[in-house]
Formats: C-alpha cells, sequence, structure tokens
C-alpha cells in the first residue's frame, strides 16, 4: 500500500549537526508509559497464507491474478519523489493550519488505482486542535508525504489518531477483507538487485502492469479488529510489505491514543537486515474491500531522534 531522492540539504536546527532532505511527490510487553501512549511492543511474526510470492522463473504470472494483487499492492505504488527541504521532527503539522484550510503543504492525495473510490481527508477542529479527518466509504486512498531521511539518526515516529469505531468485518489477515480504519505507512529504499529472485519477477511485473514502483519495504502501523497488540502480519502476495498491529480492538475506540516506534527496530524484526531510507510517510483509511464505511483522525506526526 507507497515514493528516489537527491537534492537540497537541510538542518534540524542551529548547531544541531544533524542533516536530512526532504522529498516532493513526482508521482506483548509495552514499556513504561504514560497512560494513552505506545512504544514498539516485541514483536511476534504470523504468517496467513503464502508470505512470499514463489513465482519460478519458468512460469509467468497469470493476467487476471496479476490484476488482482495490483488492485490489492495499489496502495503502496507511486511514491517516488524529488528532494525539497524539511524541518525535522515535524512531519507537514495539520495542527499549524486551520479547520477548512487545503492540507499543509508537503502533503499529497495518494490515488492507490483508477479502480478505486477515494477517500475523504479533510481539515477538522477537534477537542481544539486541527486535525486530518478521513471518512471512507467503500473507498481507499491516503495521504502522502515524501521525505529522505535516514532511519539510524530519526528512528522514532510519533503520531495521534482516534479511531470511534472498527470496520466490522476487516480482518487483516485475510486478503479480501483487508481493510482497516486507521493506519500510518512508512517506505523504505533499498537495492532491489539484492531481492530474491520471486520478489524482483513481482517489483517487474507490477511496474509494467501499473507504470509505477512499489517501494523496496513498507511497514505499515495499523489498527486491528481481533489480532493482539504487537503482531507482525506477513503480506500474502509479497515479502516486502509487513503489517504492524499497533492498535487492537474496542477498548481504545473514542480515545486519542499516542503512538510511538522505533521504525529501525521494527524494520529489522520484520526484514531482518538494517532499513535504507526513509521515503515517503503516509495515513490511510481504506474500507474498500468489505465496502463498508470507516473513520478516523490523525494529528502531527513526527520523525526524530531518540532521545528527542
Amino acid at each position: 500500500m507507497l515514493p528516489g531522492t537527491g537534492g537540497a540539504r537541510a538542518c534540524m536546527g542551529r548547531g544541531s549537526g544533524k542533516c536530512y532532505h526532504r522529498a516532493a511527490a513526482s508521482g506483548s510487553a509495552q514499556a513504561s508509559l504514560p497512560v494513552g501512549r505506545r512504544r514498539s511492543p516485541r514483536v511476534r511474526f504470523v504468517h496467513f497464507g503464502t508470505s512470499t510470492l514463489s513465482f519460478p522463473p519458468e512460469r509467468r504470472i497469470d493476467g487476471l491474478m496479476l490484476v488482482m494483487v495490483c488492485l490489492i499492492l495499489g496502495a503502496c505504488a507511486g511514491l517516488s519523489s524529488r528532494s525539497e527541504r524539511l524541518n525535522l521532527p515535524q512531519i507537514g503539522p495539520f495542527s499549524a493550519s486551520r479547520p477548512g484550510e487545503p492540507l499543509p503543504a508537503g502533503w499529497k492525495p495518494w490515488g492507490l488505482t483508477r479502480f478505486k473510490r477515494a477517500t475523504e481527508y479533510r481539515l477538522v477542529d477537534e477537542q481544539g486542535r486541527t486535525v486530518v479527518a478521513a471518512r471512507a466509504e467503500g473507498s481507499a486512498s491516503g495521504l502522502v508525504y515524501p521525505v529522505d531521511a535516514d532511519p539510524g539518526e530519526f528512528p522514532i515516529l510519533r503520531w495521534r489518531w482516534m479511531v470511534p469505531a472498527l470496520i466490522p468485518d476487516a480482518d487483516n489477515t485475510q486478503g479480501p477483507t483487508e481493510d482497516s480504519p486507521a493506519r500510518v505507512v512508512v517506505a523504505f529504499a533499498g537495492d532491489r538487485k539484492k531481492l530474491p529472485l520471486a520478489d524482483r519477477l513481482f517489483f517487474t511485473q507490477f511496474k509494467l502492469f501499473t507504470k509505477s514502483e512499489l517501494p523496496y519495504a513498507t511497514l505499515m502501523y495499523i489498527w486491528e479488529n481481533r489480532v493482539p497488540e504487537g503482531t507482525m502480519l506477513a503480506n500474502p502476495h509479497t515479502s516486502r510489505i509487513r503489517m504492524v498491529v499497533a492498535e487492537s480492538g474496542e477498548a481504545r475506540l473514542g480515545q486519542w491514543v499516542e503512538e510511538e516506534h522505533n521504525v529501525a527496530e521494527d524494520y529489522r524484526r520484520a526484514f531482518g537486515a538494517d532499513p535504507g531510507h526513509i521515503t515517503a510517510i503516509a495515513i490511510l483509511t481504506d474500507a474498500d474491500n468489505t465496502g463498508e464505511a470507516a473513520t478516523a483522525y490523525y494529528g502531527d506526526i513526527s520523525l526524530g531522534p531518540e532521545n528527542h
């Protein structure tokens, strides 16, 4: 369900010595924290169905199958980028705008495929602070903020979100019902030549069919219905997408929940290697597979150092 880089160099602040780039779009154990705040728990892997592609070189991907897979994975495509200035740790803060205004600079609509209806995103007032309200009606699209950030320097992803209700029939362990009222998505760069043959074949077929590229690797932090927090779900179509269950169930519905996750650690658990640069941050509310409705609210998102 995400954007190369280059360009202008910028630093966090005077005397910080920390530099990075900003990119513009071209196309379970919990640590002791205040109530309502979560750190990345120890992640266990659960594989449902086929966790990696298995297309042998002598076999082409069936056309209808590829169409279906592209529709499912279209969310991760279309996130190429080129650099602009970015003031970390904040990522285009929604709270700096007024309700009803256009989205903050840098945030772009993220259409998954032309076959899917778009989710509505708008700035609203929620308890005296401007946030993004997302409303999906059998739809799927997101907002993306392309970046170029080193997760070695900036591994801590923080955000606030609120979900009023679950999607009753959603189940992220099953492709046909893989919906979530709220997702925060992180895309990573990497050397595709080092991927297993099956993934390289899939990336090639996907690009030929959709005219866009999947990121080298993607982490999705999701609000799930039943699967326990901390579970890491494998995508049934490619090994390069993992879903981390950040929240689960009804216990915290209707509440603003502060999340904190170390994306570098989660990447290592998911993919067994050190991460490349982060190329995009996105939010996504989708209800296209179940055909139901979903609402979510997203507060400011930041990407900072561990001691921030």
